[in-house]
């Protein structure tokens, strides 16, 4: 099965190709020939994801396509940067500007509880399918590592000794919420192939 997943973001296609293995084949926007950018004007999660697939598939006449939306929830911040995870620290999009603001928001507070939360939107047979994924942890008073992407240097899940950006991928999938929300999507997968 071939599903085209609706994002520009090279790192989302591995991280998720990755999750997924060889039981699907990803193909992104760019291998579709689409360089369309698509707007996330939502306050959801889920309506920004559902936006994203609802685009791509009326661009490719009803192909099958799924889209996510992931975003950063920090309680001591009364769960931003959230949907705005991407763009926290303004244009041009940089997360190195969006981990630095992050620190300075959170300062020396010792309350740095947060989870990384996912939301696939998956058009299958023209109809419309969620699947969530959540990963709880904290945010770290300094970067930790060079791998991953996003916020993945101040993220630490809750019962790992590592950073997301010091995992390798197969680290980051026992605790990814990307990986989480894949999974279930796979298993809603094989039982409606299985039907067919």
């Amino acid at each position: 099965m071939k599903l085209i997943f609706a994002t520009h973001n090279p790192n989302k296609v591995k991280e998720i190709q990755a999750a997924i293995g060889k039981q699907l084949k990803i193909i992104s926007l760019a291998d579709a020939g689409i360089t369309r950018e698509i707007p996330e004007p939502h306050e959801t999660l889920r309506e920004n994801a559902l936006e994203k697939s609802r685009t791509i598939y009326l661009l490719t006449t009803g192909k099958d396509c799924f889209s996510e939306d992931t975003g950063l929830e920090v309680d001591a911040l009364q769960g931003e940067p959230g949907v705005r995870s991407a763009r926290y620290a303004g244009e041009p999009v940089s997360f190195t500007r969006n981990i630095d603001k992050l620190l300075a928001s959170l300062g020396n507070s010792t309350h740095r509880h947060a989870r990384f939360r996912t939301v696939i939107s998956l058009i299958l047979n023209d109809k419309e399918y969620f699947f969530e994924g959540v990963c709880e942890g904290h945010i770290l008073t300094e970067r930790k590592g060079s791998g991953g992407f996003g916020y993945d240097p101040v993220f630490m899940p809750a019962g790992a000794k590592k950073s997301f950006a010091e995992m390798t991928a197969g680290e980051k999938n026992v605790f990814s919420h990307r990986k989480k929300a894949a999974d279930k999507m796979i298993l809603f997968l094989k039982q409606e192939t299985s039907k067919a």
